[in-house]
């Protein structure tokens, strides 16, 4: 599969502070990119990295196949962007805001600006001052400027931060939309973890500046399963009925007393009785799920605000 982004060794440093340390990223055309991590991990300035608008310290950065140097920043006109919150002339309208963007960017076919105002779902407010938008139709009006030129690749800074849940989901139907009917590979950063689970192929797990992994959603998936929870006296003893009587094999010590079974999910009462007469203390047996969050937080150490 076509790389759309590598970066080697990304690095940025101020004084003593490492912002991004040795990020070897890889974005796939075709990919909705999440890349999840709390504020404060290196999301945004990896962002600005990429876009030229900041110098790595180390590292490059690899759009297309080609390696973004001063001499060929050319290759960023096949890139679309939003960082940060986008800001507006509230006194035009959203669509003399696009034309004042279009003349900046060179582009000379004025009917682009209702183009991308339909697909973002603007074109009824198209002659609304922009003052009098709401939250979430500022994120559109700013994913459309971002459209303009006919990007193949977007990167899109925590788009939906702030936004109520019916502005999320119109947000996230549009990025979904963008990928599967237009081909456009998508960088979503955010910290909202269930929000990124709901969207992205594949996801990108940050923590302090460091990637940690690059997973796609659907392995992700399969991780994060339904499971009986079970708190023992004894999991030592408890696992050699479960193997042995119960034929159990799909199972996770997840700490001292607690077992995480994946088999046999509606049998817990049978697990349970099984347990009892075996004189095995149960201390308490449940169905939970594993969740992206859990996930997550194991995979940085357990405690993300450290």
């Amino acid at each position: 599969m076509e790389s759309v982004l590598k970066t080697c060794n990304l690095t940025k440093q101020y004084k003593e502070n490492t912002a991004v340390d040795s990020l070897n990223m890889n974005i796939l055309k075709g990919d909705i990119y999440g890349l999840l991590g709390e504020n404060g991990a290196g999301k945004t300035t990896i962002m600005r990295m990429i876009l030229g608008l900041i110098k790595p310290t180390n590292g490059s950065v690899e759009l297309f196949g080609e390696e973004l140097t001063e001499d060929k920043k050319h290759i960023l006109a096949r890139v679309g962007s939003i960082i940060e919150f986008p800001g507006f002339y509230g006194n035009l309208t959203a669509v003399e805001n696009l034309n004042i963007h279009r003349k900046l960017m060179g582009i000379p076919d004025e009917s682009r600006i209702r183009e991308v105002l339909e697909i973002v779902g603007l074109t009824e407010v198209a002659n609304k001052m922009a003052k009098d938008f709401s939250l979430g139709m500022k994120q559109r009006l700013g994913i459309a400027r971002a459209l303009l030129h006919n990007p193949e690749f977007l990167v899109l800074d925590e788009p939906t931060n702030g936004l109520d849940p019916m502005g999320i989901m119109e947000i996230r139907n549009l990025i979904l939309d963008l990928s599967k009917k237009r081909h456009i590979t998508v960088l979503i950063s955010s910290h909202i973890l269930s929000e990124v689970q709901q969207l992205a192929t594949r996801l990108g797990i940050m923590h302090k500046g460091k990637l940690l992994e690059e997973v796609d959603s659907e392995d992700l998936k399969k991780k994060n399963r339904h499971y009986i929870d079970l708190k023992v006296g004894n999991d030592r003893e408890t696992v050699v009925i479960l193997e042995q009587k119960l034929g159990i094999k799909d199972y996770l010590i997840s700490k001292a007393g607690e077992i995480k079974i994946y088999e046999k999910l509606n049998e817990t009462s049978n697990i349970n009785k099984a347990l009892i007469n075996n004189n095995i203390e149960v201390k308490e047996i449940s169905l939970m799920r594993d969740s992206l969050e859990s996930y997550f937080l194991n995979l940085v150490g357990g405690d993300k605000n450290e």
